[in-house]
């Protein structure tokens, strides 16, 4: 099946896709802030730069959160409704969207061997207050 879209208009349309900010993050922002912790943005600490760039850094306890978009970085989950692999160009997409999972895989492993603790939260997550709230406790030991 072919796009439905022209090549311009996908090119519009891809283009305005944030990197950061987008609403799944700003969720589990304010609900981490409504839960009394504050945090980092952006893989943020001290001079150097965490591997990855995790959404948000708690330094003291050494823990990150990514917020990740089911379909960016292939949320493998078959109760996940969002991810699915796109229909055209389908070599560009497999390389892109493998290479995201790769590339996540490889952060997650950089950053637990310097002794972080890591926590993905996927965008299909945050539709569910009660839960995240649930998974975010745990984590942060609140």
């Amino acid at each position: 099946m072919t796009d439905k879209l022209t090549p311009e208009q996908r090119s519009e349309n891809m283009s305005r896709i944030r990197h950061r900010d987008m609403k799944p993050e700003m969720v589990v922002r304010r609900t981490v802030h409504s839960l009394g912790k504050r945090f980092r943005l952006h893989g943020a600490y001290g001079a150097n730069r965490l591997p990855g760039k995790p959404d948000l850094v708690f330094a003291a306890l050494r823990k990150v959160i990514f917020v990740h978009g089911c379909f960016w970085h292939q949320h493998n989950s078959n109760k996940c409704q969002i991810v699915r692999k796109p229909r055209s160009n389908n070599d560009y997409w497999d390389r892109k969207l493998d290479g995201n999972v790769q590339r996540d895989a490889r952060h997650v492993n950089q950053l637990k061997a310097s002794g972080w603790d890591v926590l993905t939260v996927w965008e299909c997550e945050v539709t569910r207050p009660g839960r995240l709230v649930k998974r975010l406790r745990s984590f942060l030991r609140i």
